[in-house]
């Protein structure tokens, strides 16, 4: 979690309100820039903590350049927030079809825990070091204002898969050899139920991207779209210009911090390799012009299409089966599931 960004020569400075993160190639140029604000004209007070071991809530730990986040303090909480006990079993997966809706009508809660309370604090979980919860966490937050027994069964089965994950999180192995790297899948009208087949809402396609630096995941997404779609090659390619929205960005702050810290696979020009696996979207990606059926879509969805016409993002397929993207559009099977979540 980032409020403020600050970029210098020889160092990178992270703010969250009053918490605040150095980075720099050098120990001397934080022992530098801790005694400028210790001495400076400003004055401050603040405490010197070392190394990075805690922030936030998160546990850090580094081994052999191998960098784990975990929050086990955080999930305890949200365990102890539904009241689970030892004699509650866990469970491999967090979700499982069907995917969820209104409920209008449904059966009331059971239990008197504040959902609302749960959905903050697993969306801080989901956001800081879990990655695998996007799309479980994100249908159940739709319906905080009204949750209906289906949608507390539906937390009720993430906190018991986090009862069995607890010591689990996000493990960052960084390879010099890989750049920037974006997997983007789509769930397209995924959400349609027979039970609630007059809103409109369950007709909307589900984007799911994850962006991987130095073969690292650094920012991932599941949301629904914003629109009606007509087909999988019209969502697949919202979904992919959603994605840019971050890349292109990314693209440019890795410029910005190049000074600060060493990106020796990226001299002297950064580009994002892009995995998408809709031949259909693919080909208006890399289009010259547009055909009549896709004209709606001309401006809106391709502002990208110049980096790819440079050679700065550049397109592949990959295969259905292979896209690690899936586990942010739609619930897994246990099997499919491990094998993303362990990569």
């Amino acid at each position: 979690m980032i409020n403020v960004f600050f970029v210098r020569k020889d160092a990178i400075i992270l703010t969250y309100v009053d918490d605040c993160i150095i980075i720099s190639k050098e120990a001397s140029t934080t022992d530098e820039i801790i005694r400028s604000w210790e001495k400076g004209n400003e004055n401050f007070d603040f405490t010197d903590d070392g190394d990075l071991e805690q922030y936030l809530g998160m546990n850090l730990t580094r081994e052999d350049g191998v960098i784990e986040i975990t929050q086990p303090h955080l999930i305890n909480r949200i365990i102890d927030a539904v009241g689970f006990d030892a004699s509650v079993n866990s469970k491999s997966v967090p979700a499982v079809k069907p995917l969820l809706h209104h409920d209008t009508g449904g059966p009331e809660r059971k239990f008197n825990w504040n959902y609302r309370q749960l959905v903050g604090m697993l969306i801080y979980l989901m956001n800081s070091s879990r990655p695998e919860l996007a799309m479980t966490f994100n249908q159940a937050a739709r319906f905080s204002n009204d949750p209906k027994l289906s949608h507390e069964r539906a937390i009720n089965r993430i906190c018991k898969y986090l009862l069995g994950t607890k010591d689990k999180g996000i493990i960052y192995h960084p390879d010099k050899t890989k750049g920037i790297a974006c997997y983007v899948d789509t769930d397209f009208a995924g959400s349609w139920s027979k039970a609630d087949a007059n809103n409109a809402e369950n007709v909307i396609s589900r984007t799911g991207f994850v962006i991987l630096f130095a073969g690292c995941p650094v920012y991932w997404r599941s949301k629904l779209q914003t629109e009606i779609t007509l087909s999988t090659a019209e969502s697949e390619c919202i979904a992919l210009s959603s994605a840019m929205r971050e890349v292109i960005p990314l693209m440019s702050l890795l410029k910005e911090i190049h000074a600060a810290i060493d990106i020796p696979s990226f001299k002297p020009k950064f580009h994002c390799t892009v995995f998408e696996d809709n031949e259909s979207c693919i080909a208006m990606a890399k289009a010259s012009k547009f055909i009549p059926r896709t004209k709606h879509i001309s401006l809106k969805y391709h502002h990208f299409r110049s980096f790819v016409k440079k050679g700065k993002i550049i397109i592949h397929s990959i295969n259905t089966n292979e896209q690690p993207a899936n586990i942010f559009t739609k619930p897994l099977e246990d099997s499919k599931f491990r094998i993303y979540v362990q990569s």
